[in-house]
């Protein structure tokens, strides 16, 4: 079986779970046609560079795949009559990532210097974070 990264759009309109559910059906899809989901990152709703259907925005989602070519073409079929889809891409790699994507390695990059920043304005010094001691 060979390993894919596969990148997923959705609809700004449709909720989180709505998208966790699209991701549940790949997975049982996959699982059905001898495949596996190894990971699974759902990256938020993001501003698209261009409008896409009249959409602005759009949920993303990275899921690592280990399947067989058959899977993968039976997973793209359904990409495409379904609605709530916007874009999808499917890359073959040599090796499935085990850590974060960047993507999220970046946003918790981000909200750690964000609370150290929200700690630092409250009055608290550099490396605590102004809460009641016992």
């Amino acid at each position: 079986m060979a390993f894919y990264e596969h990148v997923l759009i959705t609809r700004q309109d449709i909720s989180p779970q709505q998208v966790d559910a699209l991701i549940e059906d790949v997975t049982h899809t996959l699982q059905e046609l001898g495949g596996r989901v190894e990971k699974s990152e759902y990256w938020g709703l993001r501003n698209l560079t261009h409008r896409i259907r009249k959409n602005r925005k759009g949920h993303y989602a990275l899921i690592n795949i280990d399947a067989p070519a058959a899977a993968i073409h039976e997973l793209e079929r359904r990409h495409r009559i379904n609605e709530d889809v916007l874009r999808y891409l499917t890359i073959r790699v040599e090796e499935l990532e085990t850590e974060p994507s960047p993507v999220l390695a970046r946003r918790d990059r981000d909200e750690r210097r964000r609370a150290r920043r929200e700690g630092r304005e409250d009055g608290a010094p550099e490396g605590e974070t102004g809460g009641d001691e016992d």
